[in-house]
């Protein structure tokens, strides 16, 4: 059985982490599976809209600990070299996900745990069920963050909270993952299909390229300065004037009629 199944339908492409005995845990093959297909997502035109979801009762438990429990009885320096390429391989995954020209979604239940958190977190919109949880919990195992958390967590809730999201290793449901700006949405869990359809569909519908290059701003203004952004913001601005969806929106906005997007 696959550990990610994969479906299109209307310009949205649905990932399901398919793991469900094990709370969806990532495992290696999972790893590589993600890495390929979102490889393949962002050059593929007729996607316009990513969701990314986790089979059963829960989003992603977080890393495969029970398989790494052969890991420790190694030697210091073979457990060092094998973590080393372990983490290195989820890598292409926060690598692809950031490259994406298109919105990725993450629709959450249950658990989002370890790198289920670093995972949604690392999507550009996250939806979640209210009986959803979420916890960093690597420090619950003796382990510093990976998955990229560190890098976005302190971004998305200031550099105290992250401290005590990542020190202390606590669960917290949606509603307070929601008001400390960690997500987006929550909605009642019967609802979060659904409500993350209607979310997807929207996207899917609106003008891809442009969210592409709005993706590619918001993120390189986290590091960028001031005079390279404003110069980023012009040149992308332009390169999307002279495409058909601008020409569309305006002639839209002018004869007061919702645009008809081509993602173009």
């Amino acid at each position: 059985m696959s550990h990610l199944d994969v479906s299109h339908d209307n310009g949205i492409a649905t990932l399901v982490m398919n793991r469900p005995e094990s709370r969806n845990a990532l495992s290696m093959e999972m790893r590589a599976q993600l890495a390929s297909v979102l490889h393949d997502i962002e050059r593929d035109s007729s996607v316009r809209c990513v969701v990314l979801k986790g089979a059963g009762e829960h989003f992603m438990a977080g890393g495969d600990v029970k398989g790494m429990a052969e890991s420790i009885k190694k030697s210091s320096e073979e457990i060092h070299k094998e973590f080393l390429l372990r983490i290195h391989d989820l890598h292409p995954i926060m690598f692809a996900m950031r490259r994406m020209p298109k919105p990725i979604i993450a629709s959450c239940r249950g658990a989002a745990a370890g790198a289920g958190v670093s995972i949604a977190l690392a999507c550009d919109l996250i939806i979640a069920a209210e009986d959803a949880f979420f916890t960093l919990a690597y420090c619950r195992i003796g382990t510093s963050p990976d998955g990229s958390s560190s890098f976005h967590l302190p971004r998305a809730v200031g550099i105290k909270k992250a401290m005590e999201i990542a020190l202390l290793g606590d669960r917290f449901d949606a509603r307070a993952a929601q008001a400390m700006g960690m997500i987006n949405f929550v909605v009642p869990e019967a609802e979060l299909d659904q409500e993350t359809d209607k979310l997807a569909t929207r996207l899917a519908s609106g003008p891809t390229h442009v969210y592409g290059n709005t993706k590619a701003l918001l993120y390189r203004s986290l590091e960028s300065e001031f005079e390279s952004q404003l110069q980023a913001e012009a040149e992308y601005f332009a390169d999307c004037a002279a495409r058909r969806d601008f020409k569309e929106g305006v002639s839209a906005f002018v004869e007061k009629r919702e645009a008809n997007f081509s993602g173009e």
